[in-house]
């Protein structure tokens, strides 16, 4: 499977990192930090993207509006935007591709291809929730970090592994990150 990861600057940036360091090594994973997300990364996790080089994913540059990603023939399978910030949301409801990530983006719902957005922040705003009811419409599953209750995970750190099994299950991303609900 061709993964695009893309990582807008909402709070979160560790939500994303968890998520690329769980991907099984049979994904191709291909990752854009939006500005925002850099600092967002430096912020919360007292990293650079650069400290990301040893994973098994390849990173673009959000300028690089010629990267192959940003192309049907490319042929990617999947997307998700993790976290999705307001800003990014916005601009895919209404069609702007002023950087890879949105360049990606519309190439992902113009070829109708399994696209996943996780708005990250809160409360929802009438203009978000307008933004995510329009992107639904369109087909895209809008899959914000909300946390489950009924589950056995408490801490945050188990938390977190449930909302990316979650994400993984959307993917048809075979995992045993959390337990399943049996009654």
């Amino acid at each position: 499977m061709k993964l695009i990861i893309a990582i807008t600057g909402a709070s979160g940036a560790n939500l994303s990192l968890k998520f690329i360091d769980n991907l099984p090594q049979e994904i191709d994973a291909y990752v854009v930090f939006s500005k925002s997300a850099k600092i967002a990364l430096k912020l919360e996790n007292n990293m650079k993207v650069s400290d990301l080089k040893n994973k098994n994913i390849t990173i673009f540059n959000d300028k690089t509006i010629s990267a192959p990603i940003a192309s049907g023939s490319f042929g990617a399978d999947a997307m998700i935007i993790l976290p999705c910030s307001q800003n990014t949301l916005a601009k895919c409801a209404v069609g702007i591709s002023d950087s890879l990530i949105t360049r990606a983006f519309s190439v992902m719902l113009k070829e109708k291809k399994n696209i996943i957005i996780a708005p990250r922040e809160m409360p929802y705003s009438t203009i978000f929730l307008e933004n995510m009811h329009k992107l639904s419409s369109l087909g895209v599953t809008i899959a914000p970090p909300v946390l489950a209750y009924y589950s056995k995970q408490q801490n945050l750190e188990e938390m977190e592994t449930f909302l990316i099994g979650k994400w993984y299950d959307l993917l048809n991303i075979k995992n045993n990150l959390y337990e399943r609900w049996n009654g």
